[in-house]
């Protein structure tokens, strides 16, 4: 079987001397990535990306995941570049869809149904693709040719048709899913459903048996390429405990009436338990959803550090 990766997700800075030291920290532990999120109040990705890769070594850098609603497809391509070659191509690309309406009315963007969202997510991916591809701004290649500069291409060429860095694409619903099964080469199902009637961006967590029909629907979308690409999991929370049941009883308040006690315990986007029981959890859903890249969020990094030494070969 595939073996693991592991990944968490940052959401908010300090100062630049704690943000390199935990990422020291981190690839020290074992973790082999670290996303930025892109969300109004957080961190401009890509500076956090490059400072990251200028801390460690070997640990691989990535977006979790972009929204495509707040960028320019020709400008994003423009940042990938000059990130995966300052990063000595450890980029890793995510893409969504986007999913805050309050984020799009404070940057003064306009909101568009999902399947809009959607199909700019798709056409963002093309378009990205045909940069990576190409030969440069024809406009330009005069002068770079007299000054001797090189096309600005990413260093990697795996993902977007073999023209750019590894491309994650991640959500729940079908659209976005049959876009990661179509094109992305690590699919992340992020866990979360839209509660009905709610404001967008109001989630619930999905159960075991939820995430059963996500990956197989996806699964059957990628056809041949299913046993190909990754496959994320990027889970909510890690909770430490000797007594699972107990803890996940005290969850319950958390999740108001959309889960039962079972749910919380069986749901993969949840970890709860000793490092010894999470990693058996981990195992588990590989065996049963094909997960070999878990992602925490960045608050649960050390929580999950422990787990860790159970799962990585010696």
């Amino acid at each position: 079987m595939a073996e693991f990766r592991f990944s968490y997700n940052v959401l908010g800075i300090r100062s630049l001397t704690e943000f390199t030291d935990t990422c020291r920290r981190a690839e020290s532990l074992g973790y082999d990535t670290v996303f930025a999120a892109d969300h109004l109040g957080s961190p401009s990705p890509f500076p956090v990306l490059v400072a990251a890769a200028q801390a460690t070594e070997r640990l691989r850098v990535g977006t979790l995941v972009l929204n495509t609603g707040f960028w320019n497809p020709a400008l994003l391509a423009r940042d990938i570049a000059t990130t995966d070659l300052l990063t000595g191509g450890r980029l890793e690309v995510g893409l969504g869809s986007g999913h805050m309406k309050w984020e799009f009315e404070q940057a003064g963007l306009p909101w568009q149904s999902f399947g809009e969202r959607a199909e700019r997510l798709r056409s963002t991916i093309d378009e990205l693709a045909q940069h990576f591809s190409g030969e440069g701004f024809e406009q330009q290649r005069e002068r770079n040719a007299e000054l001797d500069l090189p096309v600005l291409r990413p260093v990697q060429r795996t993902g977007f048709a073999g023209s750019g860095p590894p491309l994650l694409v991640g959500g729940t619903g079908d659209r976005v899913l049959r876009i990661a099964a179509e094109t992305a080469d690590i699919i992340g199902v992020a866990g979360v459903r839209q509660l009905p009637g709610h404001p967008p961006g109001t989630f619930r967590l999905c159960t075991a048996e939820e995430a059963d029909e996500r990956v197989a629907f996806t699964r059957d979308a990628a056809g041949s390429r299913a046993d190909q690409v990754e496959w994320q999991v990027l889970v909510q929370a890690v909770v430490p405990t000797d007594d699972r049941r107990a803890t996940a009883a005290e969850l319950l308040p958390r999740f108001g009436d959309t889960m039962t006690l079972d749910q919380i315990l069986d749901t993969p986007f949840l970890l709860i338990g000793t490092p010894e029981q999470m990693a058996d959890q981990i195992r588990r859903n590989r065996s049963r959803y094909g997960f070999t890249h878990c992602t925490v969020h960045g608050s649960f990094m050390e929580p999950f550090a422990a787990v860790l030494p159970h799962l990585i070969p010696n």
